[in-house]
């Protein structure tokens, strides 16, 4: 390659490069925690019109009230940092809403509560995390204070699984 080929190459390559870099941790937590809360709240509202059981329809509540004001509280501290958190969960999260959604009774009760367990034991996980490891300290005064609630939620959906006979291990 010419000199000439090889600076037209290198002067569009490292901006480039820097555009498709990855976000830093923290900005992956700040989205990772909108796509998740946004899920919570998509699959409490399923719980509360598709639930057959109170507990599963209580808990759907549970989610849609305290997942919205998480949500707010985020978006909140992101925006104060110029962040542009997602308005919808991601992909994955996506899947687990589709499949909720051809269920119903029982069958949506038992999908519903054991994807509610492994949601907020990978929540919990990802949020110790972030306290942790996390440089942003609004990232991790986030994550702090919604710590005590995700496992109050775990706790309440292990509750509901073990009183349904359910198995979430």
């Amino acid at each position: 390659m010419n000199k000439l080929a090889w600076m037209i190459t290198l002067a569009f390559a490292f901006p480039l490069q820097a555009m498709c870099a990855d976000k830093s941790p923290d900005e992956s937590f700040y989205k990772e925690a909108a796509e998740g809360g946004l899920s919570e709240v998509q699959q409490g509202q399923m719980a509360q019109e598709k639930g057959q059981s109170a507990a599963v329809k209580d808990f759907g509540a549970m989610m849609i009230r305290d997942h919205s004001a998480a949500n707010e509280k985020l978006k909140g501290v992101a925006d104060a940092k110029g962040i542009k958190l997602p308005t919808m969960p991601g992909a994955s999260e996506m899947a687990s809403i589709g499949k909720l959604k051809v269920l119903s009774g029982d069958s949506f009760d038992k999908s519903y509560i054991k994807g509610m367990v492994k949601d907020h034991e990978d929540d919990i996980a990802a949020f110790e995390k972030e306290v942790k490891t996390g440089k942003d300290p609004e990232a991790k005064q986030f994550a702090s204070s919604t710590l005590p609630t995700l496992r109050a939620h775990l706790d309440k959906i292990r509750s509901i699984a073990s009183s349904a006979g359910i198995d979430t291990k």
